[in-house]
């Protein structure tokens, strides 16, 4: 729920399942994308591609739903521990945290008769919450969501792998590495542009860096692929 007087839109509250799901989307695009390269620079046929592109997508999509749940659960943990902690303290050593609290809003610049009146205040109010705040930096929208990065991170996997995969199956087989390039260098376009309207951040930067390690891993997988490729 908004705390503003007026209706205003930050960005930060999407930065869960936004960093995950561009996670997500860039890795399914490119690793299945420089996958198929280096397999189709090796002359691997049609079906072998298509197998090749498809198991690519599935394990990745469980790879990173299983990646993202037990990283961000680990954070998660470590959060509780920190809650949990900061509860002993408050329970235990009340006077001492009031103080510990005042001596941080002093540091962000209050007079201490004011930071000890806000301390008190805060304190009365939900004194976990604060510190949390305050002492840790843990907010609604810094606490980690392992389910959700978990679902946005595989969803948004198979959004990117299938692009890639799609490409086998629609594009000429004669000159199929370097029509999957260029379409993977389109997707990867679309995909720094998207992200970089969601996030507010400026779009030729963050177009730039993603297409540019797409390109470097296409590159290193079709240099692997025409060197030790043989006809299947």
């Amino acid at each position: 729920m908004s705390l503003s007087i007026h209706d205003e839109v930050h960005l930060s509250n999407r930065s869960q399942w936004l960093r995950a799901a561009v996670l997500g989307a860039n890795d399914g695009l490119i690793s299945t994308a420089s996958l198929l390269v280096g397999i189709a620079a090796a002359n691997a046929n049609s079906q072998t591609l298509l197998l090749t592109g498809l198991a690519s997508l599935t394990a990745g999509a469980l790879s990173m739903a299983a990646g993202e749940y037990i990283s961000v659960s680990s954070q998660a943990d470590t959060e509780k521990a920190d809650l949990a902690k900061e509860h002993h303290e408050l329970t235990h050593n009340s006077e001492r945290e009031l103080l510990e609290l005042t001596r941080i809003y002093e540091q962000r610049g209050l007079e201490q008769d004011l930071a000890h009146q806000v301390a008190v205040a805060l304190t009365e109010h939900d004194a976990l919450e604060a510190h949390a705040r305050d002492e840790i930096g843990l907010t609604d929208i810094s606490t980690a969501k392992p389910l959700q990065a978990s679902i946005a991170s595989a969803l948004s996997f198979i959004v990117g792998a299938i692009v890639p995969v799609m490409g086998i199956l629609l594009l000429p087989a004669e000159t199929l590495v370097w029509s999957l390039a260029s379409l993977t260098v389109v997707g990867l376009i679309l995909l720094g542009v998207v992200s970089a309207r969601l996030g507010g951040a400026p779009i030729i930067p963050a177009t730039a860096r993603v297409v540019i390690w797409g390109i470097l891993a296409m590159l290193a997988t079709s240099f692997i692929g025409g060197l030790f490729g043989v006809a299947v």
